[in-house]
């Protein structure tokens, strides 16, 4: 029955997309303050026309189509709805204990997957980008309007060495390469261990062949894993730049776990495009980002829980007790800087999405936090290029742009926590021109 299952798993994720829903009617959003995801003050008051999935039109006062929806915003900020750079969506609903004790039931972790996209488009996050994880067929159900979520840009199972970051066997599974079977994280799409060029290049291209729009690697070792120290250095240079090579063929891009100096510089020498974390980073390492212009995707992360192993603890602490300088530095050499969360197995810290929002007040002005969520981190999405699954524009709120924006219950420009509040204050929420919250009616 599990194989039978497994397989089923396979061919939905085979299956062409779904086609999109019928685009909703027009909606004109008039006397709101705009911040257009760059800017940083609002405009005056002005409308904002959607028509379909994009922003038609934007001026000071724009008559009322026919059969037009219209929201008048009473002053309130319209704004760009907000992204989350680095989330594992199927990893974020469960613990990794009770995700794989329903290893055998995917139905239910899908559900539970499912529930928690719901929560990040109420939380106001209309777009993510998914590093790692089976989450191609809840963003399928998403884009066919059967499960409400943001738009998931996928990356697919993590490609990790054998006793890499994303080495994710229990104890009592043996190699696969050895001992012939494959792994419970293997087998849910979790994770490929791929060693040597051939392996790396046959990961990547089952990835892209399910659809991700970008490629997740492990390139350096991880705080919250019991197996690979914080120090080491993972893949050598002909296996990064074999999954570089296969995803530029299809006109994307490798992004790497990594925190060290020794792990990046071998990805950047691979031709990687974006650093997932690198809160050990020393100056000369992230002087050498800004020169290339590769992106650092940063994060500010929490310290390991107290009931976490000692040695887990000690890892992690060094991650956060790094943060700070990573930052500075980054912001010294002027980095392509993007943000997310990347909160896994602890349904209850998931919850804290948002909230993770206000820790960026300690380097940046809420305009410059705004234009990360907002602007910066759609930059970075559309490096996918061709593999994106939703072309447009995502990030602004300007004309001819994809219509995902939130209306703001008051000016987050001066008061971020506006933004962290499990969508309290946005009193409408819209995604690809449809109406997800409207709290005006």
């Amino acid at each position: 029955m599990r194989i039978l299952r497994l397989a089923l798993i396979v061919v939905l994720l085979a299956a062409p997309a779904v086609a999109q829903q019928p685009a909703p009617p027009a909606v004109l959003f008039k006397n709101v303050m705009m911040f257009n995801g760059k800017a940083d003050k609002r405009t005056g008051p002005t409308s904002v026309l959607v028509v379909g999935n994009t922003i038609s039109k934007i001026a000071p006062d724009i008559p009322a189509p026919d059969g037009a929806t219209v929201i008048d915003g009473g002053g309130r900020t319209l704004m760009p709805g907000m992204i989350d750079n680095h989330v594992h969506l199927f990893f974020n609903g469960s613990t990794q204990a009770e995700m794989f004790a329903n290893f055998d039931t995917p139905e239910k972790l899908n559900e539970t997957t499912a529930k928690m996209a719901e929560k990040m488009l109420m939380r106001g996050f209309t777009a993510v980008r998914d590093v790692g994880g089976p989450a191609f067929e809840v963003k399928k159900a998403i884009d066919a309007g059967k499960v409400v979520g943001p738009r998931v840009y996928p990356s697919g199972a993590i490609i990790s060495q054998t006793s890499g970051h994303g080495d994710t066997r229990l104890p009592n599974e043996k190699s696969r390469r050895f001992f012939g079977q494959p792994s419970k994280g293997e087998l849910m799409g979790a994770n490929f261990i791929a060693d040597g060029r051939p392996d790396v290049l046959a990961a990547v291209r089952e990835n892209l062949r399910y659809g991700a729009s970008q490629i997740k690697v492990m390139a350096g070792g991880g705080a919250a894993t019991v197996y690979d120290p914080l120090d080491v250095t993972q893949y050598t240079l002909d296996e990064l730049k074999a999954a570089v090579e296969a995803a530029d063929d299809w006109g994307t891009y490798v992004t790497v776990h990594a925190y060290t100096p020794k792990a990046v510089r071998r990805a950047v020498e691979a031709g990687v495009l974006c650093v997932e974390h690198g809160q050990l980073l020393d100056e000369p390492t992230i002087k050498l980002l800004g020169e290339k212009g590769v992106w650092l995707s940063l994060q500010a992360l929490d310290p390991a829980p107290p009931t976490a192993p000692k040695d887990i603890q000690e890892k992690k602490k060094m991650v956060v007790d790094g943060t700070d300088l990573a930052y500075r530095l980054a912001k010294k050499y002027k980095l392509k800087l993007a943000w997310g969360t990347d909160i896994m197995f602890d349904p209850k810290t998931a919850e804290n999405q948002s909230t993770d929002i206000l820790k960026l007040e300690k380097w940046f002005t809420p305009a410059e936090v705004l234009k990360m969520l907002t602007h910066d981190n759609a930059e970075l999405l559309a490096l996918c290029g061709k593999r994106n699954p939703y072309p447009g524009t995502l990030g602004v709120v300007a004309e001819g742009a994809l219509a995902d924006l939130l209306l703001v219950d008051g000016d987050p420009l001066k008061d971020l926590k506006l933004l962290a509040d499990q969508g309290k204050h946005f009193v409408v929420i819209m995604k690809d021109g449809k109406v997800f919250k409207n709290a005006l009616k």
